[in-house]
């Protein structure tokens, strides 16, 4: 077992959550490389102690630079705002060492392009913090689609809605700024889980809008919602919405999939549980069953031995180290990589561009 060391770029909500899971992932997946956790990065010298003090790091720093250059560092975390990733990625892969990026991969798809060239060129291991789609339900989804099991995709619907700006006299740095708008920000997870589910995107029609055009007295430079209509090049059609002032609703990832054999719901806000249609048996019989996650679901098992306890957030984050730790150790990329961060960049670009134009728009012309 070798031991690999870990510095963190950002100490905050994902800060946090990828230390203590860095921290514990060897424990609860047993996985060949054991981390160690040797550096954090914060945006002032007085935060970045106080964050290696709280998650257990040997070093603290406020220079990223110094992060990345530091040689007991061996792989790298970036979990600090968007507009940093692109130099912070760009500058670990020039000493050869994996990153580990929270999405969206940059601020536009050039940055993101850059950084899947850069990612090549180094011909290191690079990964996308996805996490809402490694929950145990969610992959049990994804081998059921793809085996068939509810028969040829028809239609798709999902949703990435929130509320945390309900309240039009919150404002902040998220009102700011196309790449911390919804479409910024919200939309790449729900995109992302089209294409795990449906596959690529060929074509689709967007309207991007923002509700409340004033926050706390002061305009408003990014979208609050907005929603596409897609086709998939397996030619089913589907229709996403993504949302942060969807008032009542806290983690709105959810989604259902029409099939010619079948249904399937989920709700994140239920992460621990999906519900399955299919056209078995006699007509009397049939309907949605709920299905309750256990160690039979991928990933499941190592968190605990009994059905229906459930795994929650932080779990998410874990089987992502996990994943981060085993393509390093085999030196093989593991979805979603860096290009996956690209492609839901590109879709991104595109429904701008479609809600510009009031059109449909061709993906690959992005």
């Amino acid at each position: 077992m070798g031991k690999i060391g870990i510095g963190v770029i950002g100490g905050g909500y994902m800060g946090k959550a990828h230390s203590v899971a860095f921290a514990s992932v060897a424990s609860v997946f047993d996985t060949v490389l054991r981390p160690e956790l040797i550096s954090i990065c914060a945006n002032s010298p007085e935060s970045a102690e106080r964050y290696r003090k709280a998650y257990g790091f040997e070093k603290a720093t406020h220079d990223w630079q110094e992060l990345v250059a530091d040689p007991a560092v061996d792989a790298v975390v970036i979990a600090s705002p968007q507009a940093t990733h692109h130099d912070i990625a760009i500058a670990a892969f020039a000493l050869g060492k994996p990153v580990l990026c929270e999405k969206p991969l940059g601020v536009s798809l050039e940055q993101s392009r850059a950084m899947v060239a850069a990612a090549a060129a180094a011909g290191v291991v690079n990964m996308v913090g996805f996490n809402y789609i490694r929950t145990p339900a969610s992959q049990q989804i994804r081998k059921f689609v793809a085996e068939g099991r509810i028969g040829q995709i028809t239609w798709f619907r999902g949703e990435m809605t929130e509320d945390f700006f309900a309240d039009p006299e919150i404002g902040g740095w998220r009102a700011q700024g196309i790449a911390n708008g919804t479409m910024g920000d919200l939309a790449p997870h729900m995109i992302n889980a089209a294409r795990a589910l449906m596959g690529p995107i060929e074509r689709l029609s967007a309207s991007v809008e923002t509700v409340h055009k004033t926050r706390a007295g002061t305009p408003v430079t990014n979208d609050d919602h907005a929603q596409m209509m897609c086709q998939f090049a397996s030619g089913a059609q589907g229709h996403l919405y993504f949302s942060r002032v969807a008032t009542g609703r806290k983690m709105g990832y959810a989604y259902e999939i029409h099939g010619t054999k079948g249904h399937i719901r989920f709700d994140q806000e239920d992460q621990n549980a999906f519900w399955l249609y299919t056209t078995d048996g006699p007509e009397e019989e049939r309907g949605f069953r709920k299905i309750l996650t256990g160690p039979a679901h991928p990933d499941y098992l190592p968190f605990c031995q009994g059905p229906g306890h459930g795994t929650g957030y932080q779990d998410q984050i874990i089987i992502e180290a996990k994943d981060f730790l085993t393509a390093i150790a085999e030196n093989r990329s593991i979805w979603p990589t860096f290009e996956e961060g690209m492609e839901v960049n590109r879709i991104v670009t595109a429904a701008l561009s479609s809600s510009a134009k009031q059109a449909w728009v061709n993906v690959a012309d992005y």
